[in-house]
């Protein structure tokens, strides 16, 4: 499998249908959903011709672009309330789904050796568990053969939606996290170093032995990297897979999140992966071009209806076509030009 792209500003070339002489659209953001956008992009690349310029910078830089203008929209794994959301003229939508999984190089440690319960998680980004063959890792891990091993804590060092969706998981799993750190895109880490993007994450554990770190599934499935089981709510040992992400999605009750937030971590299901999360599309709700706005709709509309099989691929979950109905009432209610709705199909 082919190694990530390293961490830069990234223009992909989409293709699209030429909407009323438009020829370019931009958005910026998460680097949680880059691998299936961009495989959502070449593929529309062989059909027609708007060219999209998608910085891959993060969430939070994503959500200040999009507030700025800079951008025709913005992308963000963190969602806004709805009252964040009308304060900025904004709307969001859920484009798709996936998980964030804990990462480790350590010698002799194969993929989904390691077990590691939410409380020893949180310990070892806390700090406070410090060697690989610690009692409390080894007490979850009878039989496998621990190094005495330090660790080495990798986070990310931008603001960040795959940051949020797992300090968010920490937040609910450990009254000791919650106190100590709390949930954002950007935190005071306890421990470790920081990385940029899931791609500098990534980099950084797959260079120090006795490393973890946590990526989108994707990274770690496209540098093969060593994934660990975690326990779950229900108590079950899971590993990260597409099904493990769609039992935790399983419930979302979409229709009755206002602006559409919700959030998916340590949902309950005996097969739920824990640390799941919805990669979210910002745009402004007054546009200044209906030519560009429609382009923007235009190809994310394109991505539900053709992209689901691509995105599956690389274990994220599609859109449920329930919510992408939802998601199309909104966008012709909401997102307006001129006082006229930009999107009327």
């Amino acid at each position: 499998m082919k190694k990530m792209m390293p961490f830069v500003i990234v223009a992909l070339v989409l293709a699209t249908t030429a909407w009323a002489g438009t020829t370019s659209i931009s958005g910026a953001g998460a680097t949680f959903p880059y691998p299936v956008y961009a495989t959502w992009a070449h593929a529309y690349a062989a059909q027609t011709g708007v060219q999209l310029n998608y910085q891959s910078i993060g969430s939070g830089g994503g959500i200040a672009q999009i507030k700025a203008g800079t951008v025709d929209f913005g992308a963000s794994d963190a969602p806004l309330t709805k009252d964040k959301l009308d304060a900025s003229g904004l709307v969001q939508w859920p484009q798709i789904m996936g998980g964030v999984v804990p990462v480790v190089n350590i010698p002799g440690i194969a993929a989904n050796q390691l077990r590691l319960t939410p409380t020893v998680l949180a310990r070892i980004f806390l700090g406070k568990v410090t060697r690989w063959n610690d009692p409390e890792i080894a007490a979850v891990n009878p039989g496998l053969k621990l190094p005495k091993r330090s660790i080495t804590v990798v986070h990310r060092a931008d603001g960040s939606g795959t940051t949020w969706i797992f300090t968010n998981y920490l937040d609910k799993v450990s009254p000791e996290w919650h106190h100590a750190v709390g949930t954002a895109k950007a935190v005071a880490w306890p421990a470790g170093i920081g990385g940029k993007g899931n791609e500098g994450v990534s980099a950084y554990v797959q260079r120090i032995r006795g490393a973890i770190g946590y990526v989108e599934f994707a990274y770690a499935l496209q540098n093969r990297m060593t994934t660990v089981q975690l326990q779950n709510r229900s108590g079950n040992w899971v590993t990260a897979t597409i099904g493990s992400f769609q039992a935790a999605a399983a419930n979302a009750d979409w229709a009755h999140a206002p602006g559409f937030y919700l959030v998916l971590t340590d949902q309950p299901g005996q097969k739920s992966w824990p640390i799941t999360g919805a990669s979210f599309i910002l745009v402004h709700t007054a546009q200044r071009d209906p030519a560009k706005a429609r382009a923007v709709l235009e190809f994310f509309n394109w991505a539900f209806a053709n992209g689901d099989a691509m995105a599956e691929k690389l274990d994220y979950v599609p859109i449920p076509d329930s919510v992408v109905r939802l998601i199309h009432q909104m966008w012709a209610q909401k997102i307006k030009a001129g006082g006229h709705a930009v999107w009327t199909k």
